[in-house]
């Protein structure tokens, strides 16, 4: 995986690049989130589905980040500390601007 400097840590990067791969994006229709964290855990990431799906949720928490990387559809949780659904329930697809992030990668810029 390339290191872009752009601040996200690791799980975050890997997480971004399988919707990519997966062609997840935010002009096309929703995803389940299980398979988002099964391509994540599968082919990237091999720890744990929840720390994966911990991360999906974060990133489409308006409340959580300053800019939303994931555009979610069902229940993310809330500020008042809700969890958020079972990733069978969950849809997900990059928010635009995870999209412009990842938009040069195939031109290997970055090592």
């Amino acid at each position: 995986l390339p290191d872009a400097r752009d601040g996200l840590k690791p799980v975050h990067r890997r997480v971004l690049y399988a919707m990519s791969e997966l062609g997840n994006d935010w002009n096309k229709p929703y995803k389940k989130s299980a398979r988002v964290v099964g391509d994540g855990i599968g082919k990237y990431h091999p720890h744990g589905d929840t720390a994966v799906y911990d991360t999906i949720v974060r990133m489409a928490q308006p409340f959580s980040l300053r800019y939303m990387l994931v555009d979610g559809q069902g229940n993310f949780g809330s500020v008042d500390g809700d969890n958020a659904a079972a990733m069978r329930y969950t849809e997900v697809r990059m928010a635009k601007l995870a999209h412009e992030l990842l938009a040069d990668l195939e031109k290997e810029t970055v090592d």
